[in-house]
């Protein structure tokens, strides 16, 4: 089974999720919401079920599960079928592209890094937001991901894993947020700050050279 085809297989126990863990969900939801630019020229890459671009007001995304779309179209979300590695996106179309815990789901992180430089206007910005693997979150989810319907094909980054691809396709960071510290053992989701060495959940705001 390829990694579309789980989640067209579980994609409402994936969605549920996020009802389940209501204050992780929002915690990073406001993480990203941060990092957005003001232009609403936006796209996000791997938009799954919608549940970032609708509370985030982007109205286009790209995804390869069928299923996934579907419930993403409801949500009054366009829906371009495709992958990070070949994305159906003109160059120069967008000010800035959002990727929301997908980039461990790609085949080629290089290939998808310069594929959002290359829909991104010059100047344009890159959210990237993704399970710090250095984290205790991150850790666990590697520990377990055989057991896992989702992760068990999945591939975890570090922050540096992830800014030392953004910097071989012409990035730069510009700023970053995290949340889901963990506090005396309790992960924590009401505190969002800037930086990445703490949080489970990290979001990387890039800029096009």
């Amino acid at each position: 089974m390829n990694k579309s085809e789980v989640f067209d297989q579980y994609y409402n126990e994936y969605d549920q999720w996020f009802v389940k863990n209501k204050e992780i969900y929002e915690a990073e939801i406001e993480s990203i919401r941060q990092l957005l630019p003001e232009s609403l020229n936006g796209i996000e890459i791997g938009v799954g079920s919608g549940k970032f671009a609708e509370p985030l007001k982007i109205k286009i995304g790209v995804e390869p599960s069928a299923k996934m779309a579907e419930l993403a179209r409801k949500k009054g979300i366009e829906i371009k079928e495709g992958i990070a590695e070949d994305l159906p996106i003109a160059s120069d179309s967008y000010d800035f592209a959002l990727m929301v815990t997908a980039i461990c789901f790609v085949d080629d992180p290089l290939k998808s890094f310069k594929e959002l430089n290359r829909i991104l206007k010059r100047g344009g910005s890159l959210i990237m937001a993704f399970v710090n693997k250095n984290s205790e979150l991150g850790r666990s989810y590697q520990k377990n991901k055989e057991k896992s319907k989702f992760y068990k094909n999945a591939k975890f980054f570090s922050c540096e894993d992830i800014i030392d691809i953004a910097n071989q396709t012409n990035f730069t960071l510009e700023d970053s947020r995290q949340t889901l510290m963990t506090i005396e053992g309790r992960m924590n989701s009401e505190k969002i700050t800037k930086g990445y060495e703490e949080g489970a959940f990290v979001a990387l705001k890039f800029s096009k050279n």
